[in-house]
């Protein structure tokens, strides 16, 4: 069967920088971040202060009273972000069951877990709440968006931590280009920043101690020291070509590859031999048909750990050799900080926008350079470009690698 392409129609976010695209890509074009002190809770007994979170998004213009009482935030995330990118495209022509939902998260309904099991300790296993499960598990964000549009085709929750929503994106892109699906709404969710998954993630010093918002989530400058846990949701509408030509889509980009690896070495650290990540660069060209040379750009996974932003600059180095340091790579984490099972949709929407409208988005924050990251990484604002081919690129811990290549639509 001949490989059909893919083509984005549609898309909505819920972010510490945005919650519209608009709002979201301003920011990006500005340099604005959205990490702040942690007000929500109190955070008196950890030494990180700091996170990545927007409580002005309303939930209730989604969702009624009883549903919200229902309803986990990373669902209530999911949800109002896949309304968004369905409000200008109409997918009713199509066949239900040829419409897909592939929607991820990486840990699924935390702050459930943390409240229900504070019920259960001290009030008893009687008091824990009877949508407890319907509400945690991570594949309910999956579920609750098929419930909310109608489409019954494949529907599934992809859980591969960081990677979970690159992983998504590229499986629905898989489906529909092989002729399984039509169109399918794909992306990631995520609301973790409760005390419960700050202690876990401090403990094993994944997360930074600054104090300081601005020099909290700097990816690749020297004195990176962990990540800024972050929440949000984000989703991508993918269509055939000729199907979202047909009812007269306005197309966004193109997907035109796909790669998918394992590190098989470590359940957190990635190999610092960059030997996976480098494969699924590879595999994503490949799949695109292209050659190395022709990727302009890179949205980086650039979490502002020292392992990470390591590796994933070796693995660069692998693939591209003398034109890594030639294209342009930057970590829309320094804005957005890392939401974790969401990331890879909202860093795919950045790198669409960005081949749509021709400026790559900056990494921020940057001042002290790292000798073993001296790659290109836009440390000087946004950047006028007009670019092609992009890659988005995503690792997770278990060490699960995901890249998307992406291509400006160009008809």
């Amino acid at each position: 069967m001949k490989k059909r392409r893919v083509v984005v129609t549609g898309m909505g976010i819920k972010s510490s920088i945005g919650n519209s695209v608009s709002e979201f890509w301003d920011s990006l074009k500005s340099g604005k971040h959205g990490i702040k002190p942690i007000t929500f809770m109190d955070a008196s007994k950890l030494d990180i202060s700091l996170a990545s979170y927007d409580y002005d998004f309303d939930p209730t213009e989604y969702f009624d009273k009883k549903e919200l009482r229902r309803t986990d935030r990373f669902c209530q995330l999911a949800v109002s972000s896949a309304r968004d990118a369905l409000k200008e495209n109409d997918l009713s022509k199509y066949d239900p069951y040829r419409v897909g939902v592939i929607f991820s998260s990486g840990m699924g309904g935390m702050g459930t877990i943390e409240r229900e099991h504070i019920k259960c300790v001290e009030n008893g296993p009687n008091r824990v709440s009877v949508f407890f499960v319907p509400m945690m598990i991570s594949n309910m964000a999956a579920g609750m968006v098929s419930i909310n549009t109608g489409f019954k085709g494949d529907n599934m929750s992809i859980v591969t931590a960081c990677a979970s929503s690159n992983h998504a994106i590229g499986e629905a892109f898989r489906k529909i280009r092989d002729g399984y699906l039509d169109a399918c709404v794909a992306g990631g969710s995520e609301s973790g920043i409760s005390e419960f998954t700050i202690a876990g993630f401090r403990n094993m010093t994944a997360l930074t101690k600054s104090t300081d918002p601005d020099r909290a989530s700097i990816p690749f400058d020297k004195e990176r020291n962990g990540f800024v846990m972050a929440e949000g949701a984000a989703t991508l509408i993918l269509e055939e070509l000729e199907s979202a030509k047909a009812r007269g889509a306005n197309i966004l980009g193109e997907i035109v590859g796909y790669g998918a690896t394992a590190d098989a070495y470590h359940i957190t650290k990635p190999d610092p031999q960059a030997e996976s990540p480098a494969r699924c660069f590879i595999n994503a060209i490949e799949d695109a048909g292209i050659n190395p040379c022709d990727i302009d750009y890179i949205n980086a996974h650039g979490t502002s750990t020292g392992p990470n932003d390591y590796t994933e600059t070796k693995a660069v180095k692998k693939v591209f050799e003398e034109h890594a340091y030639e294209l342009m790579m930057s970590s829309t984490k320094s804005m957005t900080g890392h939401m974790l099972g969401a990331a890879g949709a909202a860093e795919a929407i950045a790198t669409i926008l960005a081949l749509k409208n021709g400026i790559v988005p900056p990494t921020i924050g940057y001042k002290v350079p790292d000798e073993e990251c001296d790659l290109d990484y836009v440390t000087d604002g946004a950047r006028k470009k007009d670019i092609k081919y992009a890659l988005s690129n995503s690792l997770g811990f278990g060490g699960h690698n995901a890249t998307i290549c992406f291509k400006k639509y160009e008809g």
